[in-house]
């Protein structure tokens, strides 16, 4: 029973660094979009990126605590960062503001995804702190999302 419950914790923290990794990435890519955003909507988008970059920013510490409370270790590089991250890099500085819109919805789409599949892991490990909280965050990106959709009409 023991190694059952050591490989759920195994996993769980394996996705929470996978988490850590996407929030990581999608805060810098969001960021990004945030000082680079152009166009007639420049300041309501530009606001709404930094709300977005923020909230992520504040998301970052609490899942990388919560692993380090389950007695395990965090992401440590940016390159472990891109190991483990499902969120993809966008380099270019001159996406219309559309493209970025769409781009981090699809981003804050797949985060729901992740942390939805995150929840039987959480329960299988009994881990009840991380399952809560993965209420809350999914919360917030499937609010991330809703605005994000509203703003393309």
């Amino acid at each position: 029973m023991a190694q059952s419950g050591d490989n759920s914790k195994t996993a769980l923290v394996q996705e929470l660094n996978g988490l850590l990794a996407d929030h990581l990435a999608l805060y810098f890519k969001t960021k990004n979009f945030h000082w680079h955003v152009k166009g007639p909507r420049f300041r309501d988008l530009h606001l709404l990126f930094d709300e977005q970059a923020i909230e992520l920013r504040d998301q970052i510490d609490e899942i990388g605590e919560r692993v380090r409370k389950l007695g395990e270790v965090t992401l440590t590089s940016i390159g472990s960062v891109a190991r483990a991250t499902q969120v993809k890099d966008q380099d270019k500085t001159d996406l219309d503001a559309d493209a970025m819109v769409s781009e981090l919805h699809a981003d804050n789409v797949a985060m729901v995804k992740r942390l939805k599949g995150m929840k039987p892991l959480a329960e299988e490990a009994g881990d009840n702190a991380t399952d809560g909280l993965l209420d809350d965050w999914t919360d917030m990106a499937e609010e991330r999302a809703w605005f994000l959709k509203s703003t393309l009409g």
